[in-house]
């Protein structure tokens, strides 16, 4: 079985408007989420790729994730592809991962996170928030068998989910 964890970009800032979209990058909220989220998902998985978006708020959050887990930051793979994209560029990503993968995690933007976790799980999940990480279990030993309707929804976690 394949576990694949979804992250949404940590909160990012609006502070200057002239930026384009893509190269926003994090506010202090979204800084201080990554470490607590990181401090969740250490106690439970062991990453074994990580995969994100090229926008400067997926690819940090995606970075400092990875420090705060123990996978090596420079080791995040980063896919332009996954700008705005929508779930099937995703699905398609992740059938042409490696098998040798057991674990993985893709780092990319709303609404196509929350769409792809709910066509893949069937899950009824209305937003995930800044910095939501939602772990699926898939449904088979291949990433090439990964089809929407074929994984399972094991958690759903995001910073403010205990205050």
């Amino acid at each position: 079985m394949k576990t694949l964890y979804l992250l949404r970009h940590a909160k990012s800032s609006w502070d200057n408007r002239e930026l384009k979209d893509q190269d926003r990058p994090l506010n202090s909220r979204g800084l201080s989420d990554i470490p607590k989220m990181a401090a969740r998902l250490r106690e439970k998985s062991i990453v074994q790729a990580i995969i994100s978006s090229t926008a400067v708020r997926a690819c940090s959050t995606a970075k400092l994730m990875a420090e705060g887990i123990g996978f090596p930051a420079e080791s995040v793979y980063l896919k332009s592809e996954m700008y705005l994209s929508g779930p099937p560029k995703l699905l398609e990503i992740v059938r042409h991962l490696d098998d040798t993968l057991r674990e993985v995690m893709l780092v990319c933007h709303n609404p196509t996170i929350t769409e792809f976790v709910n066509l893949m799980s069937g899950a009824n999940i209305s937003n995930v928030p800044t910095c939501g990480l939602v772990t699926l279990k898939l449904n088979s030993d291949t990433w090439a068998d990964t089809a929407f309707d074929k994984a399972t929804l094991l958690e759903f976690d995001y910073p403010k989910k205990d205050i």
